[in-house]
């Protein structure tokens, strides 16, 4: 009786809604279901610059809150190379964790993902009947390319935050009292086990590599270079884990033309943006129309910032003698009589320094992917596959770069060692700490033995049920289908 409840309250909201919008966004509104409710009009774009602005749209969203601020949180604060600093309780739940089912962070990430989910559905399911001569059969391929790329990132964020997760890919055209059984499932999905989620980013992503362009316009655009890395982190993500397709998309990426910049340093300098190492890289212009405020998130003496460096990760740089990419990655300032902090002394504390651009309307890119982070990756799949010394000369490429030796790793187990201290020191703040001790199983050791500035274990409790987030509990009273995860 409640399911026919809520599709009788959906329809007559959309019934009475549909003389002023064409289109709708249907609750759950999360799970990215827009509805086309005129059904003497089955053409969703009536014109080139419609679809256009719809893949526009989609692209947008990586300048939403969850790319400017939380993708990093989730990445580097919930693991041991940050504190989540500031004053937001729902930080701190995911800095500890200790998160429930009503954190705001956890329920606005599971709604901007589905809400750009959506829009990828709409443009991947009506492009192809845009009758326009303006747009070539050519470029709705691409458009079509493109979205599948933005919709397989998306749910490759939402299954190593959730694991399972509801598959939408389709909106809903039509709302009757005739089809609300039909569409009911649609509307209100159960959570697909992960395995089906990662098929269905593959075939997004097997789709994307055969329409998208080589090159675009600058690196904030789908690109086949952009595709094959972010396959090859998927292959390396996916249980079981298949080194020999990681191996491939990342042989594929370099193959493209990408080459690593000679000075780590300058791949922070807003004068060297979309460079020949940034693979997937999101362009901002600056000003009030298109500014970055994300990089103030996490640097500024105006108040206290988010994601503060770790101890465990400055003992780590310091133990590697590690000072270009510490000093690259890492700036102190004085906050005395500004802020206290547990972890560090008001006369010596630590911010990212990645993000060099702080003002109002900044105009400093975000890297999500550059070709260190895919050098590395190979690196992980061939000490995988056998072949330690491949493994190592790839570890030494990126040591090189920033003057240190060679790596004395030999064996199988060493060196995984070493291309995980590499990828730490590396990719720092950059988002993928969090994601990297999960995918290779080490998140509860290394979280559980994390150090504070003497040297004490900081207490971290992470368990098992804790590798994954607790499915919003709005979610869950809109969507009778879905079950919590475990220990939640």
């Amino acid at each position: 009786m409640k399911k026919y409840i809520l599709l009788a309250v959906t329809a007559l909201a959309l019934l009475a809604l549909s003389s002023c919008e064409k289109f709708l966004e249907l609750e759950p509104e999360s799970q990215g279901i827009a509805v086309n409710n005129t059904s003497s009009d089955s053409i969703f774009f009536k014109s080139a610059s419609e679809a256009e602005a719809a893949l526009a749209g989609a692209y947008s969203d990586f300048k939403n809150e969850y790319y400017q601020l939380d993708y990093f949180v989730n990445g580097d604060a919930q693991s041991d190379d940050a504190y989540a600093g500031a004053d937001n309780p729902a930080n701190f739940q995911i800095d500890d964790y200790k998160l429930d089912a009503t954190n705001s962070n956890v329920a606005r990430d599971w709604r901007y993902l589905y809400g750009t989910i959506g829009k990828c559905n709409t443009v991947i399911n009506n492009v192809g009947a845009v009758t326009d001569p303006a747009m070539s059969a050519a470029r709705k391929e691409e458009i079509v390319g493109e979205a599948s790329f933005i919709r397989a990132f998306m749910y490759f964020q939402a299954v190593q935050l959730w694991g399972d997760v509801p598959l939408q890919l389709k909106e809903v055209k039509t709302i009757s009292a005739a089809n609300l059984d039909e569409i009911y499932a649609q509307i209100f999905p159960a959570r697909a086990p992960k395995a089906e989620v990662f098929a269905q980013i593959i075939a997004d992503l097997e789709t994307a590599l055969a329409k998208v362009p080589a090159t675009n316009i600058h690196k904030g655009f789908a690109t086949k270079g952009a595709v094959n890395a972010l396959l090859a982190k998927v292959y390396a993500t996916r249980e079981p884990q298949d080194w020999s397709k990681v191996n491939q998309y990342c042989d594929a990426v370099m193959a493209g033309g990408y080459t690593l910049l000679p000075n780590y340093d300058d791949l922070w300098n807003t004068a060297n943006e979309n460079t020949s190492e940034s693979i997937f890289e999101i362009n901002y212009n600056g000003g009030a129309p298109d500014g970055n405020w994300g990089t103030k998130m996490f640097r500024g003496l105006d108040w206290k910032k988010f994601n503060i460096p770790s101890n465990d990760l400055l003992a780590a740089f310091d133990a590697e003698n590690d000072t270009k990419r510490k000093n690259a990655s890492v700036v102190f300032e004085d906050v005395s009589g500004k802020w206290s902090d547990a972890h560090y002394p008001q006369t010596h504390y630590p911010f990212i320094n990645k993000w060099r651009n702080f003002q109002e309307g900044s105009n400093q890119n975000y890297i999500f992917i550059r070709l260190a982070d895919i050098l590395l990756l190979k690196a992980q799949a061939l000490n995988e596959l056998g072949d330690q010394p491949g493994a190592a000369a790839l570890v030494n490429q990126i040591r090189a770069r920033v003057n240190l030796a060679a790596t004395t790793a030999a064996s199988q187990s060493d060196l995984r060692l070493a291309i995980e201290k590499e990828r730490r020191l590396e990719l720092a703040f950059e988002g993928h700490r969090w994601y990297d001790l999960k995918r290779t199983g080490r998140a509860i050791e290394v979280m559980n033995n994390a150090k504070g500035a003497n040297g004490e274990n900081l207490g971290y409790n992470l368990t098992p049920s804790r590798l994954v987030w607790p499915v919003p509990q709005s979610e869950l009273d809109k969507n009778l289908q879905l079950r919590q995860n475990e220990g939640y």
